[in-house]
């Protein structure tokens, strides 16, 4: 009897660790199924669309590696969005200056730029205006001024959209149209919709 049971309880300790790792494993899969998932982390959470930093009576100046004036940005207020890195700016005033030294000024009542001022959304009584300046070839290109409530200035590019009734001035010629693409680059300037204009007939001796 005793040498029955001691065979029986060895057999057992053969199989006693196979069942205890089945016992443990059944555990910590009912013990996974139960927990609840985690909570997402704050940091996690959607960025809200909320300003970081004001600015009040400003201005703001960039340099080339000259030391020579490339923009400047004028307004009575501004607030930066970090999650789009733009900045909204009431009663905006800008200058910029392009490599061939022309000067583009832009005003309106409120503007939205990105973060190095290169691309500007003006809204309210927007203006844009490229000076006089000589090109590569040495022509002198004419005055251009764009009036509108709403303009898209691509200062770097020098270009100038909209998808809303504009007014271009061009030298001594003068239209309007329901929408504008403009590229100072190529020359070129598309006018949509309703298009209406009055050139002036150049002096000749």
């Amino acid at each position: 009897m005793i040498n029955w049971l001691g065979a029986g309880w060895r057999r057992l300790s053969v199989y006693l660790p196979v069942v205890l790792m089945g016992l443990l494993a059944l555990g910590t899969y009912w013990l996974v199924r139960s927990t609840p998932p985690p909570m997402p982390l704050e940091s996690q959470a959607a960025v809200r669309h909320e300003a970081d930093y004001f600015m009040r009576k400003f201005s703001v100046k960039t340099f080339d590696d000259a030391g020579r004036l490339k923009s400047e940005v004028i307004g009575t207020d501004a607030r930066h969005f970090p999650d789009t890195n733009t900045l909204e700016i009431d009663f905006v005033r800008i200058r910029s200056f392009a490599e061939d030294g022309g000067l583009t000024t832009a005003t309106a009542k409120r503007a939205l730029t990105n973060g190095d001022a290169s691309e500007v959304q003006l809204f309210g009584d927007a203006h844009v205006v490229r000076e006089p300046v000589l090109d590569k070839t040495g022509v002198l290109q004419p005055r251009r001024e764009f009036r509108g409530e709403f303009l898209h200035a691509f200062l770097k590019t020098e270009r100038v959209k909209s998808h809303q009734p504009v007014e271009l001035i061009n030298g001594n010629d003068r239209f309007t149209a329901d929408t504008l693409d403009y590229d100072n680059n190529d020359r070129v300037i598309q006018l949509s919709g309703h298009v209406k204009g009055v050139m002036t007939p150049t002096a000749t001796q």
